[in-house]
Order: C-alpha cells, then structure tokens, then sequence
C-alpha cells in the first residue's frame, strides 16, 4: 500500500481540479476541502477534530481557543457582485469566518476573516437573503486581509487576531 503525504495529495487534487474546468467548463466540489487545508497551513491553526462541529479549525489553545469556519471561492475571472460563499452555519458554535480565495489554478491568493458578530449584522442588513450567504465583495468588506500571497507575512498577525 503506497501512502501519500496530505500536501501530495493536494497538490493533485489542485492539479485535477484544475484540468477538469479547463476540459469540461465545470467545477470539480473540491474547494471546500483545499481551503481548510490551505488556511490551516498558511495561518498556522489546528484542524478540527471532528465534522459536524460547526467549525473547521482552532486558533489558540484550551478554552480560549476561537472556532474558525472555513469558506472558499474559487475566482476564474474578476470578483463579481454575483459571487456569493457557501451557507453560514449561524446555528452552530464559531467565532469568525475565514474566507480562501483561490485562483484558476486552485491556489490560494488571499485569506479574509471577519468575525461572528461583523456577519451576523452584514446578514441582518441584507435580509431578506438567500440562505445565510453574502457575496465575496461584502465579506471583503466587513472582513479583514490575513494573509495574501504578494505579503504573506500577514498571517504572523492573524495568529493573534
């Protein structure tokens, strides 16, 4: 049995995912799992245990640990209006959302986090809304740059944000 390394396998899936567009005009449901990977890797966090929590990743330890979902889009073009992310688990515990912005290629270029209570008001003026869900250019508005990849240097700040 050949075991691969999870950064391997990623690099493959980025790789697939990619060609498969290119090839068939269609997306492969893959961007959810290559952004919590990137972000965890990127930004220095712990994965979550377990599926189903309600969030994807710790930053910090103990009980003062904040609960992180992941969200991810990826942007074959310029950022559109129309661009939403996926739904928002509001009925479950977290404390701020971080949003991967992948390219063509499926390789990250930008991380924006924004905080529970930041979503929570951008949802309540939207309203009524489709399913708990805000475009790109409003979670970039109410969220902030940790890491990009022209200054990755970013995230040495996010661990403490």
């Amino acid at each position: 049995m050949t075991v691969y390394s999870v950064d391997k396998l990623m690099a493959e899936a980025r790789r697939l995912a990619a060609e498969y567009r290119r090839t068939t005009g269609k997306t492969l449901p893959i961007s959810g799992e290559i952004a919590v990977n990137d972000a965890v890797r990127l930004l220095g966090l712990r994965a979550a245990d377990e599926p189903g929590l309600g969030y994807d990743a710790l930053r910090g330890e103990g009980e003062a640990a904040q609960r992180l979902q992941i969200k991810a889009r990826v942007v074959f073009d310029e950022i559109k209006s129309a661009h939403r992310i996926g739904e928002l688990k509001l009925d479950r515990p977290w404390d701020a959302v971080l949003l991967v912005l992948l390219d063509q290629d499926y390789e990250p270029f930008a991380i924006y986090e924004a905080t529970r209570a930041g979503i929570e008001a951008a949802l309540d003026d939207a309203r009524p809304n489709k399913r708990g869900t805000l475009t790109v250019p409003r979670f970039q508005r109410i969220g902030q740059v940790v890491w990009s990849r022209e200054d990755p240097a970013l995230a040495s700040g996010a661990a403490g944000a």
